[in-house]
């Protein structure tokens, strides 16, 4: 097995955790946060897919597919355009307000085609090539797609994590 076909594997792990995350949520339940500077569900998903959009459009000479396939403004959010809730304070969280599960898995299914196909597309050499030189030591792109991976799973666990709270609290 390829490193390439690892990753896809993984890449297809997510999708799959952020569709069992909102599936059948209605905008309270996606929006609500268990405390005052908690995480909402739609603030976690929307941050996994944006990092996930950013950080391998960026590595892949693509343009984002938040703003290359409109869902800038599909969400109508009130942030940058470039906004990946990366330091988002409370305040900023509470503002992050998604209307259905539908756009949430929509955008993340757009951005999950889009890395699948350049990962499909990738060799065993592409792996060692500096996407990042800000760091010491630079950022392979081998590095950078385990850290987007790494991330991305650590947000979706988060979001079904509050799907139990909001669950229990219902109950």
């Amino acid at each position: 097995m390829h490193a390439k076909d690892i990753l896809i594997d993984a890449y297809d792990r997510i999708q799959e955790e952020v569709h069992a995350a909102v599936e059948g949520l209605d905008p309270d339940e996606l929006n609500a946060r268990p405390a005052d500077d908690a995480n909402s569900i739609a603030w976690l998903v929307w941050h996994l897919t944006r990092v996930q959009d950013d950080h391998v459009a960026d590595a892949a000479g693509l343009e984002q597919v938040w703003l290359s396939q409109g869902w800038e403004k599909r969400f109508g959010l009130d942030h940058p355009s470039r906004d990946t809730g990366y330091g988002h304070t409370p305040g900023k969280v509470a503002k992050t307000l998604v209307e259905s599960a539908d756009l949430l898995t929509g955008y993340y299914d757009a951005v999950h085609e889009q890395t699948l196909g350049f990962l499909r597309g990738l060799a065993a050499k592409d792996f060692e090539r500096i996407v990042d030189e800000s760091w010491d030591p630079p950022v392979t792109l081998g590095v950078r797609l385990v850290s987007v991976l790494s991330d991305d799973l650590q947000h979706v666990g988060q979001a079904a994590y509050v799907r139990g709270l909001l669950q229990s609290a219902a109950s």
